[in-house]
């Protein structure tokens, strides 16, 4: 690759995904050529074989690849680590069990071109799923007011931002990096803090491939439960979000509640599942008009 300054550089966190990652680089290298790119490989302290792909990796595309291992310290420690090596003022952050879709760095690098702009472009996906169905993923077009858009994103969930379909500008980890103390739901406050200070636009086609594959409830819960309510506090913090949007905080303490509830329910966890509903109502009693989750909460109750 024949690049000194690359416009996108595209971060892959590896940790423990010796089978997949080579998918998932080869998803990429095809397309350096297309684009002024560049890609980092990061082994976040990987316990398989993920390092030996590596390598392999590394004598088959020597000028292709910059990798780089680290002691493990989550996703966000690697994502951190990948905004300090990049080249590229726009980071691609790409999951090493996921995929580039076909051309989308030069559609990328087209799209910037155009609106040079832009701090964040949030592109579309599609969703594979264990057996193998496709479901396509575009983005609406932003609400046109910073406030509007980190309500629809945080509240009214009217559009997803996916890692792999997302390029950002390194501008935008200024304010703040990826929290290294949450092994889940990273990225929220780095999406929020970037939806509300920064130019953001939309290219509605699917730059990524998102496997969808089934984690266990309990070791999904297990790191929702270690962040807890504290994200809270981590998108709404003053480097983040400026006054403006603390209208909405409580609104969002309760929908964290009701996640955390719902993910406590469904990993058998009663007790915290039944905490995180009482603290949701005193915070709000409207919880109580919403049918599916008074229902899971009377089950619990009623030991059903």
């Amino acid at each position: 690759m024949a690049v000194s300054e690359p416009l996108i550089s595209v971060v892959i966190p590896a940790y423990n995904y010796a089978a997949t990652l080579p998918r998932a680089v080869d998803s990429v290298l095809v397309q350096l050529d297309e684009a002024s790119a560049e890609l980092i490989v990061i082994d976040d302290g990987s316990n398989d074989d993920t390092p030996r792909v590596i390598e392999a990796l590394l004598a088959a595309h020597p000028a292709s690849i910059r990798a780089l291992r680290k002691e493990n310290g989550g996703l966000a420690s690697v994502r951190n680590r990948g905004i300090r090596e990049a080249r590229g003022n726009y980071l691609i952050f790409l999951d090493a069990d996921d995929e580039m879709a076909s051309g989308a760095l030069a559609l990328i690098a087209r799209h910037i071109t155009e609106q040079p702009e832009t701090r964040m472009v949030i592109g579309g996906h599609y969703a594979i799923s264990n057996n193998g169905k496709r479901r396509e993923h575009l983005p609406p077009a932003l609400p046109e007011t910073p406030l509007e858009r980190v309500r629809g994103y945080l509240l009214d969930k009217r559009f997803a931002l996916s890692n792999g379909a997302c390029a950002m500008h390194r501008e935008v980890f200024s304010r703040a990096g990826y929290p290294e103390q949450f092994r889940s739901a990273e990225d929220i406050p780095v999406f929020s803090q970037t939806l509300a200070n920064y130019p953001c636009t939309v290219l509605a086609t699917p730059l990524a491939l998102i496997h969808k594959h089934d984690d266990s409830l309990r070791h999904q819960f297990s790191h929702a439960k270690a962040g807890g309510l504290a994200l809270v506090d981590e998108v709404f913090s003053p480097q983040r979000l400026g006054p403006e949007f603390q209208v909405l905080r409580n609104d969002f303490f309760v929908q964290r509640c009701l996640s955390l509830f719902r993910s406590a329910y469904l990993a058998g966890d009663v007790s915290t599942a039944k905490e995180y509903f009482r603290t949701a109502w005193r915070h709000d009693w409207r919880v109580l008009l919403n049918g599916s989750y008074v229902r899971k909460a009377l089950r619990l109750w009623l030991g059903r």
